[in-house]
């Protein structure tokens, strides 16, 4: 199961949030990369099931101090 996450950031901190992200042993990270827009970071994860992904996203990734919003793009195929 792959899925995509949308981060905020508070100004000044997205690359250190894509270090801590890229240093986590639990998340198999894809692709971490900072971006213009609306969004601060997208990060693309794997997780072997939907309870896995949920732990990865809300404990490791949503309670980074620094990340202000996150939304999820869970892909279908």
């Amino acid at each position: 199961m792959k899925a995509y996450i949308l981060i905020t950031a508070k100004p000044g901190t997205t690359e250190n949030i894509l270090k801590a992200i890229m240093n986590l042993k639990e998340v198999n990270v894809i692709l971490a990369d900072s971006v213009y827009g609306r969004f601060d970071a997208v990060v693309v994860i794997e997780a072997p099931d939907i309870k896995a992904l949920s732990e990865m996203v809300y404990k490791m990734i949503g309670g980074h101090p620094d990340i202000t919003h996150t939304e999820t793009l869970i892909t279908l195929f």
